[in-house]
């Protein structure tokens, strides 16, 4: 007891911790004290039992059909909190809001689920009609589980999805023809992970499929996928060609069983015989003998059955493509009766013929009408503009070798000028002179102006 909680809190975000106190509680007053909350946990309940269903956790439920009785109570007890006290609310407002549809109404009504739905019956003719069917007004009193079957619709709605998905690669009549036994071998364990639907969720999708997303026609025993193109009832060719698949698979089934017994015989008969035991050999070897006759007479059955529904291949796709053509022709016909014939086009094209040739006659009279042009001043004018363009152009390629020249010349000077700046100063020696030759240039006026003989 208690494992499911413990799962919706380990997976499922509405199930966390903190709001385990208020799913659990009798939520029911907060429909009009706090709607924005009693939404909210009417939500998660709802979510919890997709969720669980889903995942084949619920005894006595299916991934597509809920069982309501007083064991789901116990299912979902909390070790901490109890039993869920406004489950009730929350699979009637399910109920109400085309979230579970009951098994039975949904099986048998011809209206599709999504056409007017309960979901838009007010809440106190919604009361009346539980009450009619025998489950208690939910604002009242004690809330009592209306015990039944519900179709869940949003794990419906996906399986559904896998399915059409599934169904989309067929494109003749033969890969969209099944008997129901044959269609529920080849996806009843492909829309549910871990889970093989049984015969009533087949019923299920198989109506949800034909009624309410008109991906099939189903007849109740045959289903046929609807192609691009819009087509009737299922017929007798479909029951035919269902048929023959239904027996082609049937015999498959035999030719494995077949290979493996007489696998299996020829193993009994070489373990008699190293045991030495005759009697067990021969009858091994005599039902191995049997069992290969069974399988030759059925591998001969199924190549003729596999002729048989090549050409019906063949001959759907010839019909198909002659329907093709068919429309083809159609549209050309159509096309043509919009050009015209060729009597339109004809006539079409005198009068562009015509049209141009007035046009051309009209511009011809339009140049007469000018002045005449001297086409040899025109020559000269040009000849002089461009003689003009060219001495201007080889000005001023003059001025710009002018230019290049100065700057190189002027280069060259402050290369010279660095140089010789860059030079070292010459030594400057004493001039000599006659006086400072004989010692005369040492001597003092007195030593000039004294006698010779002193």
């Amino acid at each position: 007891m208690g494992e499911l909680a413990d799962y919706l809190a380990a997976n499922d975000a509405n199930f966390r911790k903190a709001r385990l106190p208020a799913l659990y509680s009798d939520f029911r007053p907060q429909r009009t004290l706090n709607p924005d909350g009693y939404r909210a946990n009417i939500t998660a309940w709802q979510n919890a039992l997709s969720l669980l269903s889903s995942k084949s956790l619920l005894p006595s439920s299916s991934p597509l059909i809920l069982s309501v009785d007083k064991s789901l109570l116990r299912n979902l007890e909390s070790r901490q909190y109890g039993q869920p006290l406004a489950l009730g609310t929350a699979i009637r407002e399910g109920i109400q809001g085309r979230e579970l549809y009951p098994l039975n109404a949904f099986l048998k009504q011809d209206q599709s689920v999504y056409h007017h739905g309960w979901g838009e019956i007010p809440w106190n003719v919604a009361g009346w009609t539980l009450r009619t069917l025998g489950i208690v007004d939910p604002s009242r009193g004690e809330d009592r589980l209306p015990t039944g079957q519900y179709v869940l619709v949003q794990n419906l709605e996906a399986a559904a999805r896998e399915l059409k998905s599934a169904l989309a690669a067929g494109s003749s009549v033969f890969d969209r023809v099944f008997t129901k036994a044959q269609f529920r071998n080849q996806f009843a364990s492909k829309l549910m992970p871990g889970y093989q639907l049984d015969e009533k969720d087949m019923d299920v999708i198989l109506r949800f499929l034909a009624r309410d997303t008109n991906a099939i026609e189903y007849d109740g025993n045959i289903i046929r996928v609807k192609g691009q193109s819009q087509e009737g009832p299922i017929t007798e060719q479909d029951a035919s060609v269902a048929s023959l698949k239904e027996l082609m698979g049937r015999l498959e089934h035999q030719v494995t069983i077949l290979n493996e017994r007489i696998a299996a015989l020829e193993l009994t008969a070489k373990e008699a015989v190293g045991r030495k035991n005759r009697l067990q050999a021969l009858a091994a070897l005599k039902s191995k003998k049997l069992a290969e006759s069974s399988l030759s007479t059925r591998y001969a059955t199924l190549h003729q059955l596999e002729e048989v529904a090549h050409k019906i291949q063949q001959a759907s796709d010839n019909a198909a493509l002659v329907n093709v053509m068919e429309s083809s022709a159609g549209v050309l016909e159509g096309l043509n009766k919009q050009v015209g014939g060729v009597e339109r086009v004809d006539a079409a094209m005198d009068k562009i013929r015509d049209a141009s040739s007035e046009a051309d006659e009209v511009a011809a009279i339009l140049a007469e009408g000018g002045q005449a042009v001297d086409e040899a001043e025109i020559d000269d004018e040009l000849e002089a503009m461009m003689s003009e363009e060219k001495n201007k152009e080889e000005e001023k390629q003059q001025q710009a070798k002018e230019k290049q020249q100065r700057e190189a010349d002027k280069e060259e000077e402050d290369r010279v000028k660095q140089k010789l700046k860059d030079l070292p100063d010459v030594p400057r020696e004493r001039e000599k002179t006659p006086t400072s030759e004989t010692g005369l240039a040492n001597l003092s006026m007195a030593d000039k102006e004294a006698p010779v003989g002193n």
